[in-house]
């Protein structure tokens, strides 16, 4: 609404796709949930002549969701390291919306099973809802997918989401034995052990289109819409103020 006469192109796509549209030269930027290694820029710099910038946009978290009928409502990082490898005490169907390129995999089989390899029995859903809608007909799956596609309450689909499954609590980080939902404040102050960085790779020479859209994102305004989709910011202030209650009669909450 601000550039009317800029066009973007947009291509939604697994994030090792995107790293693939790295080396195009008609891609000016991709999003994906990591930063890119040393090696990988120094790959596209000598491939296309051009230096990428890695620039932080958000945090993102992955959120993981149960039937409500199971039982089993909390768990620990251990937990879900046995669950994905089959280990787990109680027969827990992992669910993925894909089993590969997709960032979740991605970050899950780095960040929980350090490399290991998912059990036979993990299965792969095309999207997201899929994963959604299988876990709300199966009371022994549990789903992996982003915070923004079940966190946001205030969007009518996401609250929908809400009367099917449930938001499995996590321990927190740096408080053993405390539990945590994916919720802005938590990815914030790094309690909930699942968050990952949202990351802009841009390969632009000279100050154009791709260099215009990452500034945007990175203002004011393109904070807000991070933090308005439930996202937390990663350069506006996420200001967690305290609520007391006053008890007078007739006061409401401050």
């Amino acid at each position: 609404a601000s550039y009317p006469d800029a066009k973007l192109n947009i291509h939604y796509k697994p994030e090792a796709d995107c790293l693939k549209d790295l080396t195009a030269d008609s891609v000016r930027l991709v999003i994906i949930a990591k930063r890119i290694t040393d090696e990988e820029l120094r790959f596209v710099a000598d491939s296309l002549k051009v230096g990428p910038e890695q620039m932080l946009l958000a945090f993102d978290a992955i959120a993981v969701i149960i039937n409500p009928e199971q039982e089993i409502t909390r768990f620990t990082l251990h937990d879900l390291k046995q669950i994905l490898q089959g280990r787990f005490k109680k027969n827990l169907i992992p669910v993925f919306d894909g089993l590969k390129a997709t960032s979740t995999v991605r970050f899950i089989v780095d960040s929980i099973l350090k490399g290991d390899t998912l059990a036979s029995k993990t299965l792969a859903a095309r999207s997201s809802e899929e994963v959604i809608d299988y876990v709300s007909k199966n009371p022994d799956a549990i789903g992996f997918i982003g915070v923004s596609w079940i966190g946001n309450k205030d969007d009518a689909e996401q609250k929908s989401f809400l009367t099917k499954v449930r938001l499995a609590e996590l321990e927190c980080k740096r408080l053993p034995g405390q539990y945590c939902q994916p919720i802005q404040v938590n990815i914030y102050n790094g309690l909930y052990p699942l968050k990952r960085e949202l990351v802009s790779i841009l390969k632009e020479n000279h100050r154009g289109l791709g260099h215009g859209f990452t500034d945007f994102m990175t203002a004011e305004r393109g904070q807000l819409i991070f933090r308005r989709a439930y996202l937390v910011p990663g350069y506006l202030p996420f200001i967690d103020r305290p609520a007391h209650r006053n008890t007078r009669r007739g006061a409401g909450c401050g």
